[in-house]
């Protein structure tokens, strides 16, 4: 089996470096860049799996790095990696597509723990459910994108495709803000990281409403209290136990 291969933007040398090194004893294949140009041209290239991307970088910065890369690799999955750990600026990065958000200073053990749980979403949901439809609309999680007749399809990211495939495989049960980040991050919520997940749902039900017209509660329900339920409306295709 080839190794994941995983691409560091990073400036800063002595961190890149560990960075890298932290990759290769966990396994995984590093592809350095030391400035967003390089960078973008990297996670360009084929067969690339994640993208660790930080903010402030020299030639391009980071979020117009990932705003370019978005446009070309919709649902490439990105980790941000930054010393800029304003609520502003988490809110900003998830808003442009980022899959986690990581702030400096932080130990191997946890950016490589983020980094898998980051890659193990995409093999597992398939899995469990193959595809969801609300009228003429369907989702489909092996594409990873959204379409419906008469529009042109709509890429989903690996983070909006995991967060409905786990609710649509638990339809039915209310999933807290702490389960998802559990099941889908691998680590434990509370407090600002538990808005990570409102932010995803939220630009979720923007990209489905705005293909189906549907209203943003068909398919994802807020539930007061508890978290969010798939839809009841919503029809589940392919789904096994969670």
């Amino acid at each position: 089996m080839s190794l994941a291969k995983v691409v560091v933007v990073e400036d800063e040398a002595a961190i890149r470096l560990g960075v890298c090194d932290a990759l290769r004893i966990a396994g995984y294949e590093a592809i350095e860049a030391a400035d967003g140009e390089l960078g973008l041209v990297a996670a360009r290239r084929p067969g690339v799996d994640l993208v660790l991307l930080d903010l402030m970088l020299p030639k391009m910065d980071g979020m117009s790095v990932l705003k370019a890369l978005r446009k070309t690799h919709p649902v490439l999955p990105v980790i941000v990696v930054t010393a800029k750990g304003g609520e502003d600026d988490r809110v900003d990065g998830l808003q442009e597509g980022a899959d986690d958000y990581v702030v400096k200073p932080f130990s191997a053990r946890e950016l490589t723990a983020r980094v898998q749980a980051v890659l193990r979403r995409s093999p597992e949901r398939p899995g469990h459910v193959q595809q969801v439809t609300w009228g003429s609309t369907t989702v489909d999680f092996e594409r990873r994108e959204a379409s419906a007749k008469g529009s042109a399809p709509m890429a989903l990211s690996e983070t909006e495709c995991g967060i409905l495939a786990h609710l649509a495989a638990n339809a039915g049960r209310a999933i807290s803000r702490d389960e998802m980040l559990t099941r889908l991050w691998g680590i434990s919520g509370g407090g600002v990281e538990t808005r990570t997940i409102d932010m995803h749902i939220a630009r979720l039900r923007s990209k489905l409403t705005s293909l189906s017209g549907s209203g943003p509660e068909d398919w994802i329900v807020t539930v007061r209290g508890k978290g969010y339920m798939l839809g009841s409306g919503v029809n589940v295709k392919g789904k096994s136990k969670a």
